[in-house]
């Protein structure tokens, strides 16, 4: 099983979640490389998200963060889903409301039950969708929401470090899905 990190506009740094995890645990966790970090295009988005899935030999589990979870919801809607065993979706990004012309490629944001087992993660504080559009969005597409409280947009300005309650999450998700002769190490 590999664990797949698929951050958002910006990429994630180096006190990000994303990126602590996969130093953690570099033969668990990959990341998407998109070509521009900081002027997405949902079409080159969702085309790189899909080549870098192809290009992996085991079951995957998504890892997203922010707009990196609304370039999933676009990806499943159009490609072959079948080696993705699940999604953790933390912080969606509100496309929808934003004003940065960038993300108006990303909008709408498809609305259909996702294909595969999910969880959205979403605090009270989010200066980049408000709880109750996270609540709203989890349950269009099938998953599971969980509201963390007040940890801003659950990045590195949040003060997370490496997250170790995503992480449980993570965990708890992946036994949840997966056969029990796999065993995880997040």
């Amino acid at each position: 099983m590999t664990y797949l990190n698929i951050p958002g506009l910006s990429n994630s740094g180096v006190k990000h979640w994303q990126t602590i995890w996969e130093q953690q645990h570099p033969s668990l966790f990959k990341r998407v490389r998109q070509k521009n970090w900081f002027q997405p295009d949902k079409d080159e988005w969702v085309t790189t998200l899909s080549k870098s899935i192809v290009n992996l030999s085991s079951p995957v589990i998504l890892v997203a963060h922010s707009l990196g979870c609304i370039t999933v919801t676009h990806w499943a809607r159009n490609y072959d889903t079948s080696m993705v065993k699940g999604a953790l979706l933390v912080a969606p990004a509100d496309v929808e409301k934003s004003e940065q012309e960038c993300f108006k490629t990303f909008s709408p944001v498809p609305l259909g039950k996702l294909p595969f087992p999910s969880i959205v993660v979403a605090s009270t504080n989010d200066n980049y969708i408000s709880m109750e559009r996270s609540a709203k969005w989890a349950a269009y597409w099938g998953s599971k929401f969980i509201c963390i409280g007040d940890k801003g947009h659950i990045n590195a300005q949040s003060g997370l470090n490496d997250w170790e309650e995503g992480r449980s999450f993570l965990k708890l998700f992946s036994e949840e899905i997966t056969p029990a002769d796999y065993k995880y190490a997040v």
